[in-house]
C-alpha cells in the first residue's frame, strides 16, 4: 500500500512541476515505473533458530556465491539489526527475482520469510529530459 502512496505521489508531483515553474504547456502524463531490480529482504520465520539457519548456511553460501558471480546480486547486505539480509537482485520482475530466492536452500528448507520490492529510477528526474527540451 506504501508504493501505491509514493506512487500517487510522484505522478502528482510530476503534474504539479511545470505549473509550480510558471509554465503555462499542459502537463504530460507521469512517466510509468521502470523496473530495474527487485529489493528482497530475507528474515527467519517465526520460531526458526539460529542453530537451524547455521545448519543449512554452508549450502546456502555455496548455492548463493555462483548467482552473485552470475551477476543476478547487484549487491547484497546483513540487516544492521541482524534480522536477515537484504539483496539487490538484477531480475525484470518479482516473479524472477522469487524463483531465484527459492531455488537458495535457505528457502528449500521453508526457514525465511521473503519480501520483493521492485525498484527502478527515481520517477521525478524524468521531469529534467522534458524541460531541458520544452526549454531549447
Amino acid at each position: 500500500m506504501k508504493m501505491e502512496m509514493l506512487y500517487a505521489l510522484l505522478a502528482f508531483a510530476t503534474v504539479l512541476a511545470p505549473l509550480a515553474q510558471g509554465q503555462s504547456t499542459p502537463p504530460q502524463p507521469p512517466p510509468q515505473p521502470k523496473i530495474t531490480g527487485v529489493l528482497t529482504i530475507l528474515t527467519p520465520k517465526p520460531g526458526v533458530t539460529a542453530e537451524q539457519i547455521m545448519k543449512i548456511m554452508p549450502a546456502e553460501i555455496r548455492a548463493t556465491v555462483p548467482v552473485y558471480l552470475d551477476g543476478k546480486i547487484q549487491q547484497w547486505f546483513t540487516r544492521g539489526d541482524g534480522k536477515g539480509v537484504i539483496f539487490l537482485l538484477n531480475c525484470k520482475d518479482v516473479a524472477e527475482a522469487r524463483a531465484l530466492m527459492e531455488s537458495l536452500p535457505l528457502s528449500k528448507e521453508n526457514l525465511m520469510d521473503e519480501q520483493f520490492i521492485p525498484v527502478g529510477p527515481l520517477l521525478p528526474l524524468g521531469i529534467l529530459p522534458r524541460d531541458s527540451s520544452a526549454n531549447k
